[in-house]
């Protein structure tokens, strides 16, 4: 059964709103070489991000712990409306050959959604890239740059930036994210 486009679009709309999507389908950009899920290990704070409708609050951050050689316990944190927010997910290497390209899902009913790393110095900051096709028709990008610390210099973010751009990867709406007064809060 085919649906009319109109009504595919009407249907996917909600889920594209606060996102950023573009035509045509997702970049394939290059990932981390020779990435190590080990050293990746450990707390993570969102220094900037595309916006994201599953994303609202301030303070957000990800944790990661090694379970198996392939796999990944997700604990992710936010701070919302005053009270702190976690969700856990698993995440998975899905080619062994290539363990920059991460799958992660916080439901066992939904999918694994791309996670892919593209570029990190483990001690300082991370790239992430994950993107949503919806009929090859056009994408919805999502886009991180971490930090091991609330704060980034300028001239790491101005870089992140370039990274992804070379790799056609649109950030001209990333935005900050919100990390100040997060440890009087919790």
């Amino acid at each position: 059964m085919k649906l009319p486009l109109a009504l595919v679009f009407a249907l996917t709309l909600p889920i594209i709103r606060a996102q950023v999507p573009h035509w045509g389908p997702c970049p394939e950009p290059a990932v981390q070489p020779a990435f190590s899920l080990k050293q990746f290990m450990g707390r993570w704070f969102e220094i900037a991000k595309l916006p994201a409708q599953f994303e609202k609050g301030r303070c957000i951050e990800t944790n990661f712990t090694l379970t198996t050689s392939n796999s990944i316990r997700v604990v992710s944190s936010e701070i919302l409306k005053g009270e702190m927010k976690k969700i856990e997910g698993i995440g998975v290497v899905e080619d062994i050959k290539n363990p920059a390209k991460l799958g992660i899902s916080y439901s066992y009913v939904l999918p694994y959604s791309p996670y892919w790393i593209l570029s990190t110095d483990y001690v300082n900051s991370a790239l992430v890239y994950s993107c949503t096709d919806i009929l090859r028709l056009f994408h919805v990008d999502f886009a991180w740059i971490l930090g091991r610390t609330r704060t980034l210099p300028e001239s790491t973010i101005e870089k992140a930036k370039e990274i992804f751009a070379n790799n056609n990867i649109d950030v001209s709406r990333m935005i900050p994210s919100r990390q100040m007064g997060c440890e009087k809060t919790l």
